[in-house]
């Protein structure tokens, strides 16, 4: 099983999101999360670096600039979706990965927080 770290540099872009009400409270996460071409869309006009800050995990051992490094993705590469969230939490805590289990659980209750 592969082993994951929090990205910090998503935490805070996720954290710059849900401050500036950048995000999307009630979607279906399997309608909304990004599909293999949208994600090579994004990567044609962005960098790996910004690509990288949409997802909270970091595949340890994977090689940098590559989608393999990346997991745990919480928008759609314009706004933070709470059911992202809720998605990257439930996966983290179904695999045990505690860290990014942590983040998520802590940007949901930022989110909700700033929502209510």
């Amino acid at each position: 099983m592969a082993s994951y770290s929090v990205n910090g540099r998503a935490l805070e872009k996720a954290r710059r999101l849900i401050r500036s009400r950048q995000y999307v409270l009630d979607s279906d996460w399997g309608d909304v999360q990004p599909k293999a071409s949208e994600e090579n869309a994004f990567l044609r006009s962005h960098s790996w670096t910004e690509y990288g800050e949409w997802h909270l995990g970091l595949t340890e051992g994977a090689n940098d600039d590559t989608k393999a490094r990346y997991a745990f993705v919480y928008g759609d590469f314009r706004r933070l979706h709470r059911s992202g969230l809720i998605a990257c939490q439930y996966r983290a805590a179904e695999w045990r990965h505690k860290d990014v289990e942590l983040a998520a659980h802590e940007l949901l209750q930022l989110l909700d927080a700033k929502s209510a």
